[in-house]
């Protein structure tokens, strides 16, 4: 499960599929199905029925998952990068490969 690379609140790129290049935050990180959710990103629109709780019905737009192997984190310059993880001062940190750079906290 590489999904551990990924979590909430990262800032990733779309590798391919029909957003290819288009960037965005990690709103949801499901690691047990190897998938995120990335904002204004793999949106899809759902015809509704009008019930009591939405007399108007119509079209709702939502964000759907991506696999994480279609994203990667976007270093400081726009491009995509892998991540690795280090120990660093006795914790386990990850680190962008191409920049070195620490990720998150």
């Amino acid at each position: 499960m590489a999904s551990a690379r990924i979590k909430k609140g990262d800032k990733v790129i779309i590798l391919s599929g029909k957003d290819k290049g288009k960037t965005g935050e990690v709103t949801m990180s499901m690691p047990k199905a190897d998938k995120v959710v990335v904002a204004g990103v793999n949106i899809a629109v759902r015809h509704t029925k009008p019930t009591q709780g939405d007399p108007q019905g119509g079209l709702v737009r939502k964000e759907a998952p991506l696999h994480v192997s279609k994203v990667a984190h976007v270093t400081a310059d726009g491009k995509p990068t892998r991540v690795r993880f280090e120990e660093q001062d006795g914790k386990k940190v990850r680190v962008a490969v191409k920049t070195g750079e620490k990720i998150g906290g």
